[in-house]
């Protein structure tokens, strides 16, 4: 068994020895280790290359030294940000109002392309509340930015007119007429009669209408006026056929409907006339004789019909005939 170790005194040199290593081990502080950190970071920014600021002759060495070690990177850095940000704010400002003017004009296109390809009736907005509206059922209707009341079409178009309005405002219709122009092929105006005695006022706007270029029609209620909105637009695309006289393709019927147009002769006696003669233009050569015996032609028939076929198209004034009749009766 080790004997146990006997205290002894230590030296002044092992006291010094031992102080210092205790020194050495105690751990730094961490308020320190923070401290040293941020030296070191701004350490790294003052290496960062930036422009200095310019100086004034006036102030010393010292002063311009002191003020460079002050003056950190940070200023510059923020005034480079700050720039940055200026540019990319109005780049970003140009980029919104460009992008603004694109969307106006965008949308301005797509308001003429909706006016002119549109499958509703475009309404102006000053028809607001007008009685009208309320009698278009079957077909859409919108508002639009037009120059005239609707827009029934790619090239159809109508100015409403109220008679009673009309005896109020008389030059209305004159500045409608003349912000229309002739921007549409068909322009209708729409007049409601409203009134009790309308005969001068209808013969003034049927003179507009004729100096204008304009269709006239004439409705005596709101229905009947929505209705003649409804059906422009309804048959915008659709052939004119539907509206045409039908008209036979055989040459009887034709030859049928042109001698009809004669007074008192009817079907039978053009059936009689091509039995007997062959052709039209035999009729039309034949004389008062020989129309006359055909059956069913008395003498007033045969003269009606030979006068239709041997006078001229325009017709000679009373007093060309009186005079005509003077000089030949003087030469007898």
């Amino acid at each position: 068994m080790a004997a146990p170790k006997k205290f002894r005194i230590p030296t002044v040199d092992e006291m010094d020895r031992a102080s210092k290593e205790d020194l050495s081990q105690i751990p730094t502080p961490l308020f320190k280790k923070n401290k040293d950190a941020t030296t070191a970071a701004n350490s790294l920014q003052i290496q960062v290359p930036f422009f200095k600021r310019p100086t004034s002759d006036k102030t010393s060495s010292t002063n311009r030294l002191h003020s460079e070690s002050t003056d950190t990177v940070q200023p510059e850095v923020v005034v480079a940000e700050n720039t940055q940000e200026g540019v990319a704010s109005t780049s970003h400002q140009s980029s919104d109002s460009s992008g603004t003017l694109t969307e106006n004009s965008a949308n301005q296109e797509s308001v003429s392309s909706r006016v002119g390809s549109s499958n509703s009736l475009i309404v102006n907005t000053r028809q607001r509340g007008n009685p009208i509206l309320k009698s278009v059922r079957n077909i859409p209707w919108e508002y639009g930015n037009i120059v005239p009341d609707y827009v029934m079409g790619q090239s159809n178009c109508a100015l409403f007119l109220s008679l009673r309005y009309h005896q109020l405002h008389p030059n209305y219709i004159h500045e409608r007429l003349k912000q229309l122009g002739k921007s549409y092929e068909l322009r209708v105006l729409l007049v409601q009669v409203d009134v009790k005695d309308p005969h001068h006022l209808l013969k003034d706007l049927a003179k507009m209408c004729i100096l204008a270029d304009c269709t006239l029609i004439l409705a005596f209620s709101a229905e009947e006026a929505g209705r003649y909105l409804e059906t422009y637009k309804i048959f915008e695309n659709k052939p004119p056929e539907a509206i045409m006289e039908k008209t036979e393709e055989n040459f009887m019927a034709k030859f049928t409907d042109c001698l009809t147009s004669v007074k008192s002769v009817n079907k039978t006696d053009c059936v009689t006339l091509l039995s007997h003669f062959g052709n039209l233009s035999s009729v039309i050569e034949a004389s008062k004789e020989d129309l006359s015996l055909c059956p069913g032609f008395g003498p007033q028939k045969a003269n009606r019909l030979f006068d239709i076929f041997h006078e001229p198209f325009l017709r000679a004034n009373k007093r060309k005939r009186r005079l005509s009749g003077s000089s030949t009766g003087a030469a007898s």
